[in-house]
């Protein structure tokens, strides 16, 4: 396969990355990979501590799928045995142990799921139990003898919890250097991981050294939130979209998220290019939520399945859109002429007259159907009115 040059490919790789350790590296490395004719080895590993893969995976996915697209290699690299310790990072406490059913249960769904994403004829599946195993008692003092307690602590998740008293075991220290030697063990040319394994990536580089060996450059990805826009999303959170959902579960998931999110997941996760996105932006909102949620869901069940999901939504959407049993109240009209009077009136969860302008202005309000921007639109002439508040709030007013 002809390599495209080392500019292009540093530029296709650093779309949507947080921060690359270093690019002169990485564009050396695509250099002399181009020169002798070798795919790079790019690693990336993930501990099956629970069955589901999501959104949140599928940034360091889809930035391994550049990597093979542009001619490289990549080493899917399941943790069995890392995750038997259990990662440490960004952990508050010590995370229950797993027991070898379990992983290799889950790790079994992880080979499945993947390929929605990664090309099979440039990936090679690897478990660090088939190394970490045969590792001795001098092989493992001689990793510890690489790292210090002094640098371990400066970590910010042992550093919290040193401080605070809570208990870190022995056994959460030699996880990085453990995820370390994995780079070693394959001689990874490159590492992608989020930018809450920078300490463990970084190490890696440490200790390839120490083997005689070209350190890996580390290419991290930002941390994706979930469906709740502030936490990072997480099965345990129950804030996720997994690779394995049904495209209806996940197209009505999509839309669930705010506006702003939907920005931040088409930035992490649309195959579009920057300049369509920016075009997106000039539109509706919800135009370009529906065509988020339909790109997702053809990614992981094809074009089919996500317009019948397209459907599904639409029409559970219109007939809840004035749900029967919608509360219903008598206003008079004296009391309010505005758009802004009515939702402060009839709404049971705005608390202020700003929250009701804020919401109106966003977009948040539809009467009988229409949507209505104007806090100072004067409500319509009718007896009965439909309104929508929010996106869960409905209520029949009846005006004397």
């Amino acid at each position: 396969m002809k390599f495209s040059s080392p500019e292009k490919q540093l530029e296709v790789i650093k779309r949507g990355t947080e921060e690359i350790i270093s690019e002169e590296e990485l564009l050396a490395k695509f250099k002399k990979s181009i020169e002798r004719g070798v795919p790079l080895r790019i690693k990336a590993g993930f501990d099956p501590t629970a069955p589901d893969l999501h959104l949140g995976h599928c940034i360091l996915l889809k930035k391994l799928r550049d990597f093979q697209d542009l001619g490289h290699a990549v080493i899917f690299l399941i943790g069995d045995f890392t995750a038997m310790i259990g990662d440490p990072s960004g952990r508050t406490e010590t995370r229950p142990p797993l027991t070898e059913e379990e992983v290799a249960a889950n790790a079994k769904t992880y080979e499945r799921q993947v390929f929605k994403i990664l090309r099979k004829d440039r990936t090679e599946v690897v478990f660090n139990s088939s190394w970490l195993k045969r590792m001795n008692a001098v092989e493992l003092l001689r990793l510890a003898s690489l790292e210090n307690v002094a640098r371990m602590l400066e970590r910010d998740d042992f550093h919290k919890r040193y401080t605070s008293g809570v208990p870190i075991t022995i056994k959460e220290f030699l996880y990085p250097l453990i995820q370390a030697y994995d780079s070693a063990s394959i001689k990874a040319d490159v590492e992608l991981g989020g930018t809450d394994q920078k300490f463990n990536i970084l190490l890696g580089r440490a200790v390839q050294r120490y083997f005689s060996q070209e350190p890996q450059v580390a290419v991290f990805l930002p941390i994706l939130e979930g469906l709740d826009g502030v936490k990072k999303m997480s099965k345990s959170l129950g804030n996720y979209i997994a690779v394995e959902d049904s495209p209806e579960d996940i197209y009505g998931k999509v839309m669930s998220v705010s506006d702003a999110l939907m920005w931040r997941y088409y930035e992490l996760l649309s195959s579009r290019s920057q300049e369509e996105i920016t075009n997106m932006k000039a539109g509706h909102p919800m135009d370009a939520k529906k065509a988020l949620a339909f790109e997702i869901a053809s990614w992981f069940h094809g074009l089919n399945s996500a317009a019948i999901a397209q459907m599904d939504f639409e029409l559970k959407f219109s007939e809840r859109e004035f749900p029967e049993d919608a509360r219903e109240i008598t206003l008079d009209r004296k009391n309010g002429t505005t758009i802004l009077d009515l939702v402060v009136l009839s709404s049971d969860r705005v608390k202020s007259r700003g929250e009701a302008k804020r919401l109106i202005e966003q977009g948040g309000v539809n009467v009988d159907g229409e949507k209505i921007t104007d806090p100072r639109a004067l409500v319509p002439q009718k007896e009965l009115l439909k309104i929508k508040i929010g996106k869960r709030e409905f209520v029949k007013v009846r005006i004397n």
